[in-house]
Parts: C-alpha cells; structure tokens; sequence
C-alpha cells in the first residue's frame, strides 16, 4: 500500500476526485487504483476565498508500488496498523476502579485477554446517568453519585467528545478503531480533529461496556472504591461500598482511573500515606460567542458550508505575569454546561452533539496555577483551591446551580453585568449576571484579560463585547499526581496498584486517557506470563 500526502482536495469531493488526484500524482492511469482511501484530512483555511482539504491518500495498485513511490516524492510504503493483544495467562480477576476513557478501555483489552475484569463504577450506566444530568439541569436537583463527572463514560461523555491528542502513542489507533467498531462515525478514523459528540459518545460507551460483558467481564454500578488491603506490600484486595454495603473483592491487582474529580477517593488514598503530590492545572471560565460569527471569521465566505460544519479554534496567549493562558475544550455549535458533582459547589464545562449545530459556540479561556497559588501544602492543596472556587462561584450564582455570567466587556471594566447582549448563555438550571473579578484571583483575571485582547486580534470578534463568560471552570485537568512507577506503572508505595488515567495525573483527554488504560491493563496481563 502506497500513501501520498499533501493532496489538495474540494471540499465536494467524491471517490472519482480521489482517483484523479491519485493519478495525477502518481503518474498512473485509473485502472492502475485497485482501491483508494482516506489516511487522514484537515482543513486549510489559511486562504479564506479558498478553503480546501488537505488530505493524505492510502492506495492499493494493480502495478509495482516500488516503482512508484521511486518517482513520486510525497508518496510512502504504508503499512495498515494492528494491534498485538497480549495473552492473559491466569490468575485472580483484576478489578478496574472507574468507568471514564481510562478505565473502559483498561477494562476492554483485560477481557478482550480473558482476564475476566471487574469493573466497578461509583455512577450509574449511561441511560440512567443521561435521566439524572438532564434532571439537574432542569431543576438544580443534583445527584453526587450520578452527574456530568461520575457515571458510565466519565466526564468526557458530557463534552464534545473531543479526541485529538499530543500523544504519538501507536495504541491511539487502537482506541480510534474501537470507538469506530461500537458506533462512533468512521471519519473519526482519519480526521485530523476527530470528535464523536456526546450523543454519539453515549451508544459507543453503551456497547463498549456490552462487549466487556460478554467478553467475560463484570461491570458493577453505583460501587464506589473505600479501601483496599495490602499483604506483604502488594494489594491483596479492594474494598467498596455497593448497596449500602461494605464488600471485599479479592484481587492482586487495581487500576485506578477514578477521574479528576473524585475527591473523597483522593482523600481516602491520602488517608493510607499513598505517595501523591499536588500538580498544576488551570482555571478560568467559558467563553461563548454567535456560532455563526466564529464560522464567519474562521472560514469567510465558506461559513456554513454542510462539509465544513461549524468552526474550531485553538489559541494562546503570552501574558506579562508568565502565566501560560490559552482556549481549550473549544465547542462549536455547542452548549456551555453545569459540571457540578458537590453540594454547594459549581463548575461548567463545554459541550457538543456530533452535528456542532447549536446557535452558540464556547470554550474554555484559562489560566495556569501552580502549587504556589494554593493555600495549602497538602498533596491535596490544588483539590482544596478547586473547591474553595467552586463555592464561590455558587454564592456568586445565588444558589440552585445557577451560574454566574458576565459580559466580556464588563469584565475588562471589572463591573457586573447589567444585561444580555447578542449572546444568550447556554447554561441550565440557569445563570445569574455578576462580576467574577470578585470571585477569580487577580492573577488570573488579569492573564484573561490580556488573553481576550490578544485573541482577539488573532480572531476577530473574539473580544466582542456581549461574549459571554461563564464561570467558572475549575476542572480542566487533576489537581493531584498519584506517583507511580514509569516502567512497571504500579504506585510507588504499594505493588498491584496502577493509578492510570486522568485523574492520577497521566493524560489530558479521551485517547490519551484511553491509551494509558490500555498500557496498564498491558503490564498487569505481562505480569501473568512471568
């Protein structure tokens, strides 16, 4: 198979334009193209009165590729991905703690082994957790066990369901071929930003769990991790709480992919002098601009065309105080929404249906914080700060969840808002105009502050003045590192333990999260054949 990059193709082609582009390119008539597909696709919209894609090609030929790729210069021998699935040679049953990217996959390559895992999940499944988020958004009545960030799926099954990644991992196109495999859009195959969309991401995480299932695995909701016993320094057992009870599940092994927000999990491994340290993150608010004014700056002319769909964006911004600040999570044509899981407390986060076709588009604007920005020395210092936010922005929002918002332009004017401008805030149960000058520290708001004069220069309408800020958003990543082991991936202080994922610190999305699973279910079925 031969692959040709940097194919300049329109945005209405069809199977024909690729032929004549691959013949053009590589010299060869029609019936030399036993097959052809699609590699990998972005948007160049460097040029806003022309819009293309640029596309790598992966080619099948009737004639001898070897002489081909000899006199094309951005053609490659390509040879199609597989994955290697380790054999599981025996033992106790490994129990994955957690059902977000981390844990599901972790859970999919241990029974897909045979090692007949067993996942618990402090949440409820997807159907049941979809009823309990759309009640709190409704009505403010939140559920702690089953909310945006705990149940089937984990945080990421509320968001866009994003899977770009810095990683250069190769288990990246493992994780991709899954999702594909149990429902997901096979663009996600070889767009260059892949996204499912959270209503997609729902059926793909249902059938996921289902395959775990049948492949000899156990899943169990609403049990949540309180313990664990150790023997001779090596895990012996997990202890949870199911139906209002305490159970003992034996096992020589955990993973923990607990997620970035379970805060009284980071508590209990604290309380058993687990080795953790706290770890920078960033917080900030939401940003939420008319999809179709972001459409229209990124693409001109091109705005709302059906094969470009709405506009992504990717910024940051060099601030005078060194604080690294920058756009992340971007949703277009999506909804800014209420990611709270603790009483008195609130916190947002972004998200989009796959078809990105709501009237608003938002991301995250935020500001990096450090170890020496929170008020306690504790590994759970960061965790702390989160909360002391997050209480904040509910007193600010006058209680019942409702969010505090804010006008960009009086924001840069440290004075409440008074009024909506042209953008309506998204949030539910509903939103209270504030000032979150009064809520952020002066840091951070002076870092927003530059970002959005900044960005806005790099994208106009960015700092229109009737944007919307949303605060706040205080979860872009765990605020604490459960040290492990970089070879053996087990916690530094006790063997069978393998903190994974996310909220131990170790990814920073769906597939990176998703490939750390994967590496730790690898070392735990290694194990087994020595």
């Amino acid at each position: 198979m031969i692959r040709v990059n940097n194919i300049h193709i329109p945005l209405d082609y069809d199977d024909n334009t690729l032929r004549q582009r691959l013949c053009k390119e590589l010299g060869v008539d029609s019936k030399a193209i036993r097959s052809v597909r699609i590699s990998r696709r972005s948007v160049d919209a460097r040029k806003k009165e022309h819009i293309f894609f640029l596309c790598s090609l992966d080619a099948e030929l009737t004639v001898n590729e070897d002489k081909v790729l000899k006199r094309t210069k951005n053609a490659v021998k390509a040879e199609p991905y597989e994955y290697h699935l380790p054999e599981w040679k025996g033992g106790a049953s490994p129990v994955v703690v957690g059902m977000g990217p981390a844990g599901l996959f972790a859970g999919l390559i241990l029974a897909q082994s045979g090692a007949k895992p067993v996942i618990i999940e402090r949440g409820r499944d997807v159907e049941s957790r979809t009823a309990d988020v759309n009640r709190f958004w409704l009505t403010g009545a939140l559920d702690m066990q089953s909310n945006v960030q705990f149940g089937e799926g984990g945080a990421g099954t509320f968001s866009d369901g994003k899977l770009n990644t810095g990683t250069k991992d190769p288990r990246q196109r493992k994780v991709l071929e899954e999702f594909v495999r149990h429902g997901a859009p096979e663009e996600i195959l070889y767009n260059a930003k892949p996204h499912i969309g959270t209503d997609k991401l729902k059926i793909t995480v249902k059938n996921l769990r289902e395959e775990i299932i049948s492949s000899g695995g156990t899943v169990l909701f609403e049990t949540t991790l309180t313990g664990f016993h150790v023997s001779d320094g090596a895990i012996a057992a997990a202890v949870v709480e199911r139906n209002g009870s305490r159970e003992i599940i034996e096992t020589d092994c955990i993973i923990l992919a607990v997620g970035h927000s379970a805060r009284d999990t980071f508590e209990m491994l604290q309380s058993k002098g687990l080795p953790m340290e706290a770890k920078p993150f960033s917080v900030g608010a939401r940003i939420e601009h008319l999809r179709e004014k972001i459409d229209k700056a990124q693409y001109g002319s091109f705005a709302g065309n059906n094969h470009l769909g709405a506009a992504n964006y990717k910024m940051n911004i060099h601030t005078d105080n060194g604080r690294g600040t920058y756009t992340f999570c971007m949703c277009p044509g999506g909804t800014v929404v209420n990611a709270s899981s603790e009483p008195g407390m609130l916190c947002t986060n972004g998200m989009s249906e796959f078809a990105r076709n709501r009237v608003n588009s938002n991301a995250a604007l935020l500001v990096s914080v450090t170890p020496e920005d929170f008020q306690s020395d504790s590994p759970l210092g960061g965790m702390y700060f989160q909360r002391e936010l997050e209480a904040k922005a509910f007193a600010l929002g006058g209680g019942n969840y409702r969010a505090p918002v804010q006008r960009v332009s009086d924001f840069m004017r440290n004075q409440k808002s008074e009024r909506i401008g042209e953008v309506t805030p998204s949030i539910t149960p509903g939103f209270t105009l504030s000032d979150l000058n009064t809520i952020l520290p002066g840091d951070v708001c002076h870092s927003m502050k530059q970002a959005i004069t900044g960005m806005g220069r790099k994208l106009k309408g960015f700092d229109h003045p009737d944007a919307v800020l949303t605060g706040l958003e205080t979860r872009s990543s765990s605020p604490v590192r459960i040290l492990r082991d970089m070879e053996t991936l087990e916690s530094a202080g006790v063997h069978g333990l393998y903190p994974c994922g996310e909220g131990a610190g170790y990814a920073g999305g769906i597939i990176s999260a998703a490939v750390d699973g994967i590496k730790c279910a690898e070392k735990i079925i290694k194990k087994t054949a020595t």
